[in-house]
This record gives C-alpha cells, structure tokens and sequence, in this order.
C-alpha cells in the first residue's frame, strides 16, 4: 500500500501540474486508491481550509497562484503597446499577478475592459508574472456609466451624465466604494440585467466634485477614455532631444518665412513666405515643423502618439499627442529661433493654378510670429509697430499668392458652408465669461488656402512616387442623406435638383439661396449633416468636400498623427535618411487609419460635449429669461431651437407647446396643431423662455413664448396627461394640407 503523501509534497505536485488537479488526478499520481482517498480528502480540505489550496469546480490549486485557464479583464496597452490584463478571480495575499497577452493570428483585436477566456503561462519578468493566450472572447463588457452618485439608506443611486440617458442606477450598500453624496463616479453594471427594476450597478472610480468649473474637461477626457498622462519613458525620451542641426537639409535660415496663429497658440506648426516672378507668377513656401526628426518610428514616443492619434483642445485645456518640450519647444517655428522643417515651394500662376511643386528638408529661422488680428489689421492699413516692417515685402505678397488661389477656388467649387465657430471665454476661475462667435478674416482664409494647397502637393508626390502613406478621405453623401437634406430644402422652400451626379457646385447654389434668409443655418447644418464623415485611408478615394482628386494631412505633425506618417513617407520618397517609413508604419497602415480616425471622432465628441455643459453652466444663472433663437430642428417628442447669442441647442418638449394634438410630418419637417392649425417648421423666428439647464450633462429645457414674433396660441383641452402625437407623413392628403400651410405662412 502506497505511502499517503505528505501537505508538501501534495502542494508542490499541484504547482507542477496545475492542469491536472482534480482530487481524482492527485490520487492517481501518488497511487493512492481505496479507502485512503478518504485519508487524501481530508488532507485537502486542510490544505483548503489553512488557505494554502482553493477549490475551483472539481479541481485545486495554489491560491497563491492563478488556474492555467483563467477569466481575464483586458486593462490596456502599456507605453510600448503591449497589452496587459488582470484576473477577474484572485484569492491571494499578496499583489494582483499582472498578465501580458501574447497574440496570434486571426485573434480578434482587444480592448480596454474587454473579458476573455485565457490559457496562462507563469513567465516572471520584472513588468508582468504571466503570458496568456486568449481561447475566446466570453459575454460583453459589463457597461459602465459616468453619473452623480446619491446617498441612500441602503447604498445609493447614480443619475448619468449623458444627456441620452435617463435612466438611474442603483448601487447595494457595499457598492458604493467610499463614494460620498454628490460625488462625480463612473460605476459598472453588476449582474445581469433584469427586465424590472433598475439596473444595479459598482462604484469604480470617483471623480470628485462635478460642479467645480473645471471639472468640465475632465468629465469628458475620463468619459471618452482620452489619454491625458504621459508614461515615463515618453517623457524622457522627449526630454533628451536635442535641436536638429544644419547637416544636408536646405539652409532657408535667410527666407522671411513667418507663422500666423490665434493670439494664444503655444505651438507654430508652419510658416509661410511668397515670392514674386516678374512674368506675374508667384512661389508660396509652407515650412512645416520637422517632428519625424524627433518622433520616429518605433519609438516610445511614436507608440504614444499613434495611441493618442491626435490631440484634444478644451476651453480651459489640452490634452496634447506630444509632450510639452517636443509640441511646444523643440518642433515649434519660435520666431528667431533655428527650426528643423519639411518645406514645399508651389509655384502658381496669376489664376491660382499650381504650376509645380517641390519638397525640401531644411532648417529654418521664423523672422515673426504673428497673429491672425494683426496680419489683418496691417493688411487694412492700420499695421502695429510689429508688423508695419513686414507689410511691403512680405504682408501684401501672402495676400496677392490669397487673390489667385480664390480664383482657382472659385473654379474648383469646394462646399461652401457657412457656420460661425463658437468660442467660449473662460475667467480665471474657469467659468464662463462669454461666448462669442469667431471673426472669419482673410488671413485665416489666405492660411487655410495655402495648407490646403501643401496638402495637395504632399499627396501628388506621394501617389506619384507610389510610396505607402495616408490620405484624408472625403466620400458624397449617401442618397438617403441627400433625400433628407432635400426634405429640408423643400421645408424651407428651396431647392436641391435631382437626377443628376452630385457636385459641390449643386449644394454651393443651394446654399447661396438660403443665405440672407431665415433658413440659412438650419440649411448649413442640414448640409453639413448630410455629409459623410472625412476618414483616413491608405487608398485614395478622393475628397468631396475640397472638391480634390487627392489630399493627404501634411501640415499638422504637431497635433494629428496622420500628419507624421505622411512626413515619414516623404523622406522615404526623397531618400532624406533612415527616419522614414518603418516596415511596422507600412505593415499596419489601414489599421492605423482605422485607429486615428477613431481617435479623432472620440475628440470631436469630448470636444461638443464639453462645449454643451460649459453652455449649459453658463446659462443656468439665466432661467426664467427669454431669448431668442430659430428652430433647428422638428420631431415627433418636440422641436429644437438654436438660441441667437450662444448658439446652444435648447429641447421644447411637446408637451409645453399646448393642449392639443400636433401631428408630425416628416417631409415638410413640421408639427400642426389639430385644433389651431399652428405649423411649427425649420427657421422659424422664436423667443423662448429657458426653463432647465443642467451642467452636468449639458441639456437644456425651454418653452416657446413667441413664435415669428407672435403669441403661441392654447389649443383646447383634448384630455388627461401629456398632449398626443401622431405621424402621419405618409398621409398624401394630410401633408398637402400641411404644405399649404408652410406656404400660406411664409407669405
């Protein structure tokens, strides 16, 4: 008869064969059969008991250790982009193991939050103690929501942030994780989703106090999940660059190049200077900030900025793709200062048309930074002490290079939109001071012209060169959109031709009959909403937008990541040094135009939604007031109104517009009142009363006192309880009754 064996070796035999360590496998490898398996089960339920060993299903294992088969929850990719987890079932004393996944081909790409069934490997390295491989991806991932937490007697609730949410959660008590009352938190989803109820929910994170100003921006860089910290390793590699020298770059420290920006850029990606030809041609030069120099491939820095893809500007901050030392010291054209540079000169004629165009990789020495105001202002003949010196030589000759390029604009047709940029003016406490619309100068026009000008150049060569890079795509709207957009126009008694190719020139001449009008904006926006999102794409399918056959982003490497990989493909095309292309950049290019694009959506809507609640903060010591505004927007729950002086987006549910039925119809864009025969339409003249604004989530809540400047009418009391609402767009008899309607009331 076998020897029982002893805890220890029991407990070593385990470690070595954690695959194998059913009760039933341990008796067979010590030979243990009979009635001493009686004898090996209480020895294990000792073990179980001292915490050396914990029971999963049938099997033990070290609860010092993880099962070779694990739950895991994806926690990220580090500074090199190596992606980690972390065990979603750990019993043991000491800290969490950390797991670094190993990925094979065809595996399904992971995220943050993701949960996966894996297969672990002990591998102790100074960074992680385990490698995994997934077998397959198990459940969704629990949802998670950002809200105000409220104490309760038995834990609490948290009320979303979101504007699109409603919905509360409940948090049990133990739950809450040291949250107080009125905390800012994001909690996830505990348990399954039940079909009565609220949804339960666990406190992971708590944010601080929500109505502090500037946790405006913060509540949307943790929403969005924007990187706002930069690992070690990035930052001392940025702290070790050191200014680009001379070698066999162009030596343009003599040309007056110049960098024109808003009054408060901290960073100058590119400057611009204009020759003159006697034969009435001209050269443009745009020197852009050299950042592949610094920023190469492979890098911790690359792999950093490729994560961010791009930065995010806020009122109060931003959260930039490079550090501080690299974004605004060593790749920022500062006046006087040598500047390593990627220049293209563009020769033009005297109808703008470009002639020809070539790349150089060069050092520069800015002569002036400049602002739009001042460039402006001494082009209109009232020039600073700064600029009066510039104004003869190299002020006017950027706007006569300006004149020729609208003319070839004007040729070209690209959209025309015209939708004023709101700007939010913060104190120094962070609150809202103002808000203001941007002034559109010729000098931010004569600017964008000549960046849009390099952009073309950059993917002319490129194209021509067949070198790997990314391009910015721009695809027509969809015939779906275009219907809609029409709808509108027809609303707003305009019109948009069918049965043809669209072009730019069709909308620009929709455009140019709204303008002036009451429905100009609600037209603009409708434009705007009817066109597709601009994307990267290694293949070239043209830019509706601009009107081009071909555009890459090749003047912001400071700011935007496609900009760099478009640097690096021209000193692969030009042989400039070893500090192009890599073979990873080339290997996982549509995956990086998938992951940029991303990013740059994930800004944009940090960026609205932060705009909406520094609005929302901003007009809430406003309720009770009235304003003025047109109607944006037309539903079967209500109408929007864009109000004049802030251009924030107010809802007027349907139920304060008065006691009867407003039936919807969706071609002409419109609410009848049944009983008074009200139409409510897009671009109607209003005045409304603000009734909610909550900074938390940005929404505001109005009620309509004045519609084109007459009293909204009380419908009759058609019953109980909120108004009714009926869709009947489909009703040929009712919608003309409507359209007859919209006429008669437009005059």
């Amino acid at each position: 008869m076998k020897q029982i064996p002893s805890k220890a070796e029991i407990l070593t035999w385990i470690s070595e064969n954690p695959t194998k360590a059913a009760k039933r496998d341990i008796a067979k490898a010590f030979g243990i059969k009979g009635a001493q398996r009686i004898d090996l089960k209480r020895i294990l339920k000792e073990l179980e008991a001292d915490g050396k060993l914990t029971k999963r299903r049938s099997s033990y294992r070290d609860a010092e250790d993880l099962p070779p088969v694990s739950v895991l929850e994806i926690t990220g990719p580090d500074a090199e982009g190596d992606l980690f987890a972390r065990p979603l079932e750990w019993a043991g004393k000491g800290a969490e193991p950390v797991i670094m996944m190993l990925a094979r081909d065809g595996d399904p790409a992971l995220g943050k939050g993701d949960r996966i069934l894996a297969r672990l490997t002990v591998d102790p390295t100074e960074d992680f103690s385990h490698t995994a491989r997934m077998i397959r991806r198990i459940g969704t991932n629990p949802q998670r929501i950002l809200g105000v937490f409220r104490a309760g007697s038995e834990g609490g609730r948290v009320l979303p942030i979101d504007k699109g949410s409603d919905k509360e959660w409940t948090v049990p008590e133990g739950a809450t994780g040291g949250a107080k009352d009125g905390e800012l938190v994001e909690a996830e989803q505990s348990g399954p989703k039940g079909r009565m109820g609220l949804p339960k929910a666990r406190i992971v994170a708590r944010l601080g106090n929500p109505s502090e100003p500037r946790a405006v921006s913060l509540i949307a860089i943790h929403q969005h999940g924007i990187p706002d910290h930069f690992p070690d390793e990035v930052v001392a590699e940025a702290d070790a660059a050191k200014p680009a020298k001379l070698g066999k770059r162009t030596d343009l420290r003599d040309m007056p190049l110049v960098t024109i920006d808003p009054w408060d850029a901290r960073d100058h990606d590119d400057a611009c200077y204009v020759e003159t030809h006697d034969n009435g041609e001209m050269t443009i030069w745009v020197a852009i900030a050299d950042v592949a120099h610094y920023v190469t491939g492979g890098s911790a820095l690359d792999r950093e900025a490729r994560n961010r893809g791009n930065s995010t500007y806020f009122p109060d901050r931003v959260v930039p793709m490079l550090p501080d030392v690299l974004s605004g010291d060593l790749c920022s054209l500062h006046e006087g200062v040598e500047r390593a540079c990627i220049a293209v000169a563009m020769r033009i004629d005297a109808q703008g048309n470009k002639i020809s165009h070539a790349f150089h990789r060069a050092l520069m020495k800015s002569q002036a930074s400049l602002n739009y105001e001042e460039v402006q202002a001494a082009m209109d003949g009232a020039p600073n002490d700064k600029v009066a010196p510039l104004v003869s030589d190299i002020i006017r000759p950027l706007y006569a290079a300006f004149a020729a390029l609208k003319i070839a604009r004007a040729k070209r047709q690209p959209l025309e939109l015209d939708l004023p940029e709101r700007q939010i003016v913060l104190d120094d406490h962070g609150k809202v001071s103002s808000v203001n619309y941007k002034d559109r100068l010729d000098a931010h026009r004569l600017i964008e012209e000549f960046m849009v000008l390099a952009n073309v150049s950059a993917a002319e060569t490129l194209l021509a060169k067949k070198t790997p890079h990314l391009l910015r795509v721009h695809e027509e709207p969809s015939p779906e959109k275009l219907d809609a957009l029409r709808e509108v126009a027809n609303a707003s008694g305009l019109q948009l031709a069918k049965g043809q190719v669209l072009q730019t020139a069709h909308l620009n001449r929709l455009l140019e009959q709204a303008r002036g009008t009451d429905h100009a904006e609600v037209v603009n926006m409708s434009t705007l909403r009817s066109m597709t999102q601009a994307y990267y794409n290694p293949e070239n399918f043209g830019h509706f937008g601009l009107a081009l056959k071909a555009y890459a982003h090749f003047t912001s490497p400071i700011r935007r990541y496609a900009d760099l990989i478009v640097h690096r493909a021209l000193i692969t095309a030009h042989g400039w040094g070893s500090d192009g292309l890599t073979p990873f950049d080339t290997e996982v290019l549509a995956e990086t135009a998938q992951k940029i694009s991303d990013t740059e959506r994930r800004s944009m809507t940090a960026e609205r939604d932060t705009t909406d609640r520094y609005l929302a903060a901003f007009l809430s010591e406003r309720l009770g007031a009235e304003m003025p505004g047109r109607i944006s927007g037309v539903a079967k729950f209500g109408v929007f109104v864009k109000l004049d002086e802030t251009g924030a987006d107010a809802l007027i549910p349907i139920r304060s517009l008065g006691d009867e039925y407003f039936d919807y119809d969706q071609e002409s864009q419109t609410l009848m009142g049944s009983k008074t025969g009200i139409v409510i339409g897009l671009g109607v003249k209003v005045v409304v009363k603000l009734l909610e604004a909550a900074p938390v989530t940005g929404g505001l809540i109005a009620e309509i006192v004045t519609l084109d400047e007459r009293t909204l009418p009380k419908g009759s009391n058609r019953g109980r309880g909120k108004p009714a609402r009926r869709k009947f767009g489909s009703s040929k008899k009712k919608s003309a009754k409507i359209k007859k309607k919209v006429k008669r009331s437009r005059g």
